[in-house]
């Protein structure tokens, strides 16, 4: 195989041959993983012969094409589209608006390129120039010529996303927490959609403008669940295990014997919502499932239905899809040879009969996802009227489960036999492997970027933000083909002028800010490019460093979310005393002994509290030394109070920090039988559980917003 050609068609298809290591030398890509990875794509190259037609056919594909699949520019600025023609032959190209708002005229341009001969046939090039006064939207490219016709999507994105500009007019804070862990007195062991409306309000009457939760996509249909809440089944659609369930007006519809049952659900897992060393997601769900088929099947009022009806009517095939896939699910094991069998696809005779034959509990499933949008409304509509400025940010996770719903549903527009993760690191020198398909880039151009589109458009829904995380895999996405190790991948480029320039379309049609999770390896100038765009990045106070010492405040980006730490790190007073390290070490995930680890923690303490003395937010005598709470709480709030000075637009406190909680929510590097990852409840510094009923007379809780919300604004 000559590795100059491989090359060559490496990079016709976007897939890096080489990759810079964390430390910092380049690295190639082996021969065989590129192949794999080709394959992956499509594209056949295990021998010259294919690499070289492979090569022939990357030069023709476009010419083969009238229009390029999907079109996709910013507003205001000049663009062109290619339509291949019949050489000679004359064309034409109009624009439908979206909505039926009108069309437009494309004008041909004086451009002339050279023919070439397509399957016996000289090919031309006609090059339009479209319109700059185009809105913003999903419009429709319509090309005709002697009889041919095509069309392809134009999407007409923002140059900039606007929507930040208050946080730079008036700076920002919020709560940043997991919502499963956060429960009331009144939960059913599991923090839910009523409780983050509770904690908007609580927290918006105290200044904060948003809460920044975890991902909220759906799981599987029915126990057990995935606790990680980054390895969903969909991010298109929300969790049934958040519903409130006597927020649910068909409660009070119930006959006399089902509400007595349905309460006597409740009081069976009413013991869970005491525990305070680990959630039970199973017990919790179980219990909640058999509440909601007995609410499902209570008669809804004329109004109720026509909602319910205008709801499944809005969300379309996406949803009637993952339904289908949730009523499957309900009794298919994920290995079932269903999932992968072509014949049983969507659409195929033998999906569209079991879509009639269960169309009951796809009814259900349906109906899960209406309740769950419903109270999602609420608590936004909760959060503003608190006095946020943003209100709920939702996460966005990377991608779904190998034995999802959306690889089940969206098998056209992922690439087969690929995970997505990480190359090796100074954490993971093994590299990652988060198993989970990529988008394949090529297919999800075809389809318009229209599943993209649906899922941003139904997360953004009822959000006044979004956080994207590794938003870097909008540009490129580290691809690890099947039976290999996580370290033997290689990056493959989107198109991310077309990803995030519709990330900023659907979120400026949400009115929502976007933050970028930003942090890891990435290229230089995606961090320009993205505040260029409007984007938020995201800046954690331990990972900012400049040289050997702690970032200056002053010094930290203007454009982005700000915070002491992140869910992949503790909580920032078992941070302090260093409990990470000694969880690592019973773990057996440190490469070197405990008191070296130690060592080095300490001095790199020692480095932010000197310039927190520096600064004049602690003393000689109580900096990150002294036994007792004070000190332990005087310090988090000096932490906080010493990031406020910082320019960036918005700053962020973890709830677990505010009520003195020690316990990491994640362990990277564990499974469950290690460490509860994604399990662990809101507890005080004691381990007992915090309510969100207590939060309000909570003194640390209260004093620790006050400093922030001090800082900020001056009160």
């Amino acid at each position: 195989m000559d590795p100059h050609l491989l090359q060559r068609l490496a990079d016709a298809h976007g897939v890096g041959t080489s990759f810079q290591g964390w430390d910092g030398l380049p690295h190639s890509v082996a021969q065989a993983t590129l192949v794999k990875v080709l394959a992956a794509l499509g594209v056949a190259a295990h021998t010259n012969r294919h690499i070289e037609t492979a090569l022939a056919e990357a030069e023709l594909a476009p010419w083969r094409r009238i229009l390029p699949p999907a079109v996709v520019i910013k507003q205001g600025e000049p663009a062109q589209v290619p339509v291949h023609v019949r050489d000679g032959a004359t064309a034409r190209l109009t624009i439908t608006l979206e909505g039926g708002a009108g069309s437009r005229e494309a004008v041909q341009q004086d451009v002339w390129v050279q023919p070439r001969e397509v399957d016996g046939v000289s090919t031309g090039r006609a090059t339009f120039s479209l319109p700059e006064d185009l809105p913003l939207g999903w419009h429709t490219l319509h090309a005709e010529s002697e009889g041919a016709t095509a069309t392809a999507a134009l999407v007409v994105t923002p140059a900039r996303l606007a929507t930040a500009k208050l946080l730079e007019e008036r700076r920002g804070w919020g709560l940043a927490t997991q919502l499963y862990s956060v429960r009331s007195k009144r939960s059913w062991g599991i923090g839910d959609f009523a409780d983050l409306a509770d904690l908007a309000a609580i927290s918006g009457a105290r200044g904060a403008d948003y809460v920044l939760v975890n991902p909220l996509h759906a799981a599987e249909p029915v126990p057990p669940v995935q606790p990680s809440p980054y390895s969903p089944s969909t991010r298109r659609f929300f969790n049934p295990l958040y519903i409130r369930i006597e927020a649910i007006l068909e409660l009070a519809y119930l006959r006399p014997r089902k509400r007595a049952a349905l309460e006597k659900l409740h009081e069976e897992v009413a013991g869970l919502n005491k525990e305070g060393a680990r959630l039970d997601r199973d017990a919790v769900y179980a219990a909640k499932l058999q509440a909601l088929e007995m609410l499902y099947h209570t008669r809804r009022s004329p109004a109720r239905q026509a909602a319910f009806d205008e709801f499944c009517r809005v969300s379309g095939a996406g949803l009637d899809d993952f339904a289908l896939w949730s009523a499957i699910r309900e009794d298919l094991a994920p290995g079932d040879p269903l999932w992968t069998d072509p014949a049983c696809a969507i659409g195929t005779p033998e999906a569209e009969a079991l879509r009639e034959k269960l169309a009951d509990r796809i009814g259900f499933h349906r109906w899960l996802q209406w309740i769950c949008d419903e109270q999602l409304e609420i608590a936004q509509q909760a959060a503003l009227r608190s006095g946020m400025r943003l209100g709920v940010v939702h996460d966005l996770a990377v991608g779904v489960d190998h034995s999802s719903a959306d690889a089940w549903t969206l098998r056209g527009v992922l690439a087969p036999g690929t995970s997505v993760g990480a190359p090796p690191d100074m954490y993971n020198q093994q590299g990652q492997d988060w198993g989970q398909p990529p988008w394949h880039p090529a297919r999800l151009a075809e389809a318009g970027y229209e599943p993209f589109r649906n899922m941003l458009a139904n997360v953004l829904r009822h959000a006044g933000g979004i956080r994207v995380d590794h938003i870097l895999g909008l540009f490129r996405l580290w691809w690890i083909p099947m039976g290999n190790a996580p370290g033997d991948g290689a990056y493959v480029r989107y198109d991310h002028e077309a990803l995030i320039g519709i990330l900023a379309l659907e979120a400026h049609r949400a009115g929502a800010v976007v933050i970028g999770e930003d942090l890891g390896t990435f290229e230089p100038w995606v961090r320009d490019y993205l505040a260029a765009r409007g984007i938020l990045g995201t800046s954690i106070l331990w990972f900012e460093y400049d040289g050997g010492s702690p970032l200056a405040p002053e010094k930290y980006r203007t454009q982005a979310l700000a915070s002491v730490n992140t869910h992949d790190l503790p909580p920032t007073a078992g941070y302090l005393a260093g409990d990470h390290v000694g969880l690592r070490s019973r773990l057996g995930l440190l490469e070197r002994s405990e008191e070296e680890e130690r060592a080095e923690h300490n001095a790199s303490l020692e480095k932010m509290f000197a310039l927190l003395r520096e600064r004049g937010y602690l003393s000689e005598s109580d900096a990150g030394g002294g036994p007792g709470q004070a000190t332990e709480e005087h310090t988090i709030e000096a932490l906080h109070l010493l990031l406020a000075q910082a320019p960036s637009v918005l700053l962020g406190v973890a709830l677990v920090d505010a009520v003195g909680e020690r316990r990491v929510q994640n362990q990277p590097g564990t499974t469950e039988a290690l460490y509860p990852n994604w399990q662990v409840p809101l507890g005080g510094p004691d381990g007992r559980p915090v309510y969100l009923d207590d939060l309000p007379a909570n003194n640390r809780f209260n004093s620790l917003l006050a400093a922030v919300e001090g800082a900020l604004h001056g009160s």
